[in-house]
C-alpha cells in the first residue's frame, strides 16, 4: 500500500476522534507489519490537528536546477560529440558549472560513459560492438605487421 493511502485511513481515524495511540492499534490490527510506525501516525495526526489539508509535501524552498537545462545538454552533447576525449574538467570550466553537474548530464541524461579516455553511449548494439571489434583487430592485424607502416598511416590521417 502505498503512504498516501495510509495517511487517508489515519485522516479518517483522526476525524472519527481517536488519539495516535488508539490510530496506531487499529493500522496494526488491519496492516499488521506494513503499518507505518508510530512515530509517523503521531507526525500526521499533529499535522492534521496544526490544520493540514493535502497528505501531499508541499513545494520546498531552496536553489532551483539552473545547470541541467535542456541548452546546457545540448552544448554538453555538443563538445563530446566535437573531441570524445574531452576531460569533465575541460567541459565544467567552459560551461562554467561544477564538475558534479557535468558528470551528472553525461551520465544521466545523455546516458554516455567514460571508455578508454572517450566518451562513449553506455550501450552499443550488437551491430555496433561488432564493427568496433572488427576495426579493433583490423588495426591490432596491421600493427603487428609492419609497425613503422602503421604508425605512418596513422599520422597521414
Amino acid at each position: 500500500m502505498e503512504k498516501i493511502e495510509y495517511r487517508a485511513v489515519l485522516k479518517y481515524l483522526f476525524l472519527k476522534g481517536n488519539a495516535p495511540t488508539q490510530i496506531k492499534d487499529e493500522l496494526d490490527s488491519v496492516y499488521g507489519d506494513s503499518s507505518p510506525s508510530f512515530t509517523t501516525v503521531k507526525f500526521w495526526a499533529a499535522e492534521l490537528k496544526r490544520g493540514c489539508k493535502s497528505f501531499r509535501h508541499d513545494e520546498r524552498s531552496g536553489r532551483p536546477k539552473t545547470a541541467t537545462t535542456d541548452d546546457n545538454i545540448a552544448k554538453v552533447h555538443e563538445m563530446v560529440l566535437d573531441d570524445r576525449r574531452i576531460k569533465v574538467r575541460e567541459i565544467a570550466e567552459a560551461m562554467k558549472m561544477s564538475r558534479e553537474r557535468v558528470c551528472h548530464i553525461l551520465n544521466q541524461d545523455l546516458g554516455m560513459r567514460r571508455l578508454s579516455a572517450r566518451w562513449l553511449p553506455r550501450l552499443l548494439t550488437s551491430d555496433q560492438r561488432r564493427v568496433r571489434m572488427n576495426i579493433s583487430n583490423a588495426l591490432l592485424a596491421q600493427f603487428r605487421r609492419n609497425k613503422s607502416e602503421f604508425w605512418r598511416c596513422l599520422i597521414t590521417i
